[in-house]
């Protein structure tokens, strides 16, 4: 089984080829192919490499399949004896991305 932990926007993910993940907004249009350099851990058929902290010869190629809101946040706050109520909502902007394949650059 191959899959590896990668930093996105400050998140860890454990990611696996083949399958699609939903992350941070980034500014990419749908059907782009990004890579990510910032690979953490990578396991390939048994194979364990560690970066301190990346791994530089290890890189991940996804495609941009779209953009869309994340789930809607409530925020409602109040003051005691104030008679102070505020209700705000807040939806994350999200990417969801394909992950291709894990490639190493040294082959």
């Amino acid at each position: 089984m191959t899959y590896a932990v990668i930093d996105v926007g400050g998140n860890q993910i454990i990611i696996e080829p083949g399958k699609f993940y939903d992350i941070n907004y980034i500014f990419a249009n749908p059907g782009d192919v990004i890579s990510f350099k910032r690979v953490l851990f990578c396991s390939k058929s048994g194979d364990y490499h560690i970066g301190t902290p990346c791994l530089d010869q290890i890189f991940v190629k996804a495609i941009v399949l779209k953009h869309l809101k994340g789930k809607k946040i409530k925020i409602f706050k109040v003051k005691p004896k104030k008679n102070n109520r505020t209700k705000k909502g807040y939806r994350q902007k999200l990417t969801r991305i394909f992950i291709q394949d894990i490639l190493d650059s040294n082959l």
